[in-house]
């Protein structure tokens, strides 16, 4: 199983959309390890929305879809819509 996942860091206010292979919670932990690239700038990333595909190159295009937008309102949105 593949997931399109969003993660949201207080302090940065800023959203991160990814797609893994990985049980989210080890994903997250790599997202916090030391590394370089976009999620290094936070150490407070949290989960807050994913999608569950079957086939990895699905997963990716919900990610360059979700990336396309580039409105913080429609991810938002998206958010909203999973938890109501």
């Amino acid at each position: 199983m593949f997931k399109c996942y969003i993660l949201y860091s207080e302090t940065l206010g800023k959203y991160y959309i990814g797609h893994t292979g990985e049980d989210l919670e080890e994903r997250l932990r790599k997202h916090h390890s030391n590394h370089s690239g976009f999620t290094s700038k936070a150490k407070d990333w949290s989960i807050l929305y994913f999608e569950i595909f079957d086939e990895k190159s699905l997963a990716y295009q919900r990610e360059l879809q979700i990336k396309s937008w580039k409105s913080k309102l429609k991810i938002q949105k998206l958010i909203e819509s999973k938890s109501g």
